[in-house]
């Protein structure tokens, strides 16, 4: 299970947690590598939680919607419909809290027989003991009486409990085995929506229930079919817990054993007819292509890959995807219009909402270390923000580092998506945003302001993109600062 009792504390994971009170998943971890938040197998005490953010202001229901503004508003791209779980499922939840709390009444009831039993013997010792046992009961007498009647303190803790439980009416938690990996389940999401929205690369075909190949093992809690599905399982598999993720949500918190995709070499090739969207001008030069698939046939890929676009002239080239793997449905790329290349003139020229563009992919290992414990800088030259783009927004949806910063270099008028930058760095407190000014020639004197923001690079990953020239100037930069090559990574992309 996801929460627990210990001994009848509530523990609460990490992911929730950090959503009770408001702060990124690394912004805790921070605080328990520091000694600052004990931890019980990975998981913390609301108490302790409370006394870690006293200043947190539990009342508030803005900090329940805080990651809502983010995923949604930051990521303007990714507008869903927010709706609230299926009937059947908020049934189960209430049922599930209202045993929990028949059960901590009971409890309840249990705890104040033995504190009353405690009074008691306290006042039987104190009349019939000499002067020294007088002077240990009567002190105890007044502690526990002054405990019991104490309210005020728990007032907080309460509310945490409060709000947890409603967190808990309308997300479940999965946590996936064996590596431990959680995400929430929220609305009438299935579960494999909802890992891919939370940036969890499980393994998936049709993700419309007729392949099977997102077969998993439900250890504990329940699921709920959420489609319909013809892939059939045997007796034997359903016997020992299987379901199809693409068709299931969770009633309950869950446990499931299953394999996540580890790295591009897991993602097999695939060709798929996507229809364009939507093209936006972002200047002369530069639009934004948007791409949807046929929801029966998703691009699987990680975020910094690329894929190799066809349009009806029969030109063909590869472009990163710069839009997250948490939405596979609708992808993203930035086109340069490059004269005299063929698939840009088209895209300019003649490419227009409803057309057909052939995908192939995806290709390339630009792709983000998720075990990796460091903060992250992303370097970007041009349109080698593309790729960097997808990076940021996988890593925004995974919560993995403890602090970004965004250096993008551009010529004048270059960085064409300016405000989109702004707008994460003005949603999320660990996230900062540095637009510089270079041309090819200046790569270096741009580079100085990383290095003069940044003295001791030494605990960052380093992931940097952009056209050839750019990438030995990131190198040199680096090199002479005797930062580790091990944690650097980077992408050519060119224009």
């Amino acid at each position: 299970m996801s929460d627990q009792e210990n001994n009848g504390a509530l523990l609460l994971t990490l992911n929730r947690a950090a959503r009770l009170v408001g702060v990124s998943r690394g912004a805790l971890q921070k605080r328990i590598k520091d000694g600052e938040l004990p931890t019980f197998e990975g998981m913390v005490k609301p108490e302790d939680l409370l006394r870690a953010y006293p200043d947190t202001q539990l009342e508030d229901a803005a900090v329940l919607e805080r990651f809502t503004h983010i995923k949604d508003d930051a990521f303007a791209h990714r507008v869903r419909e927010r709706l609230l779980p299926e009937p059947e499922v908020l049934a189960e939840r209430l049922a599930g809290l209202g045993r929990e709390l028949a059960q901590a009444k009971v409890l309840v009831e249990h705890y104040k027989t033995i504190t009353d039993w405690l009074y008691d013997k306290f006042s039987e010792h104190e009349k019939s003991g000499g002067q020294e046992i007088k002077g240990i009961m009567g002190p105890l007498k007044l502690w526990l009486r002054h405990e019991l009647e104490k309210e005020s303190s728990i007032d907080h803790l309460q509310s945490l409990v409060v709000k947890e439980s409603f967190l808990r009416l309308m997300t479940a938690t999965v946590r996936l085995l064996p590596n431990r990996r959680e995400f929430f389940v929220e609305g009438s999401d299935s579960i494999l929506d909802a890992a891919l929205r939370a940036g969890v690369s499980l393994r998936y075909g049709c993700s419309n229930g007729n392949c099977g190949l997102c077969k998993a093992k439900v250890v504990s809690g329940k699921t709920l079919p959420v489609r319909h599905y013809d892939y059939l399982l045997s007796e034997a598999e359903k016997n020992q817990g299987y379901v199809l993720l693409c068709s299931h949500t969770a009633v309950s918190d869950l446990e499931i054993e299953t394999s996540e995709i580890e790295g591009p070499r897991d993602i097999p090739a695939q060709e798929i007819a996507a229809r364009v969207k939507k093209i936006e001008r972002l200047g002369d030069d530069m639009a934004l292509l948007h791409l949807q698939t046929p929801r029966t046939k998703r691009l699987q890929f990680l975020a910094g890959q690329s894929a190799t676009l066809e349009t009806g002239n029969g030109a063909e080239a590869e472009y990163p995807v710069a839009s997250c793997p948490c939405d596979d449905r609708n992808l993203q790329f930035h086109i340069r219009r490059v004269p005299g290349e063929r698939l840009s003139e088209y895209v300019f020229r003649r490419l227009k909402n409803g057309d057909i563009v052939s995908l192939t992919g995806p290709q390339g290992e630009f792709t983000l270390r998720e075990d990796s414990p460091h903060s992250l800088i992303f370097l970007a030259y041009g349109r080698g923000f593309a790729p960097i783009k997808s990076l940021i927004e996988h890593a925004m949806a995974r919560d993995v580092a403890e602090s970004m910063h965004l250096y993008w270099l551009a010529g004048k008028d270059g960085h064409y998506l300016n405000n989109h930058c702004r707008a994460w760095a003005d949603a999320l407190d660990n996230f900062r945003y540095t637009p510089l000014e270079a041309e090819p020639a200046k790569y270096g004197t741009a580079l100085k302001q990383v290095g003069k923001e940044h003295p001791d690079l030494a605990d960052f990953d380093v992931y940097a993109a952009g056209p050839a020239p750019f990438l030995t100037a990131v190198k040199k930069f680096l090199r002479d600062r005797q930062f580790p090559e091990s944690q650097l990574f980077t992408n050519r992309v060119d224009g």
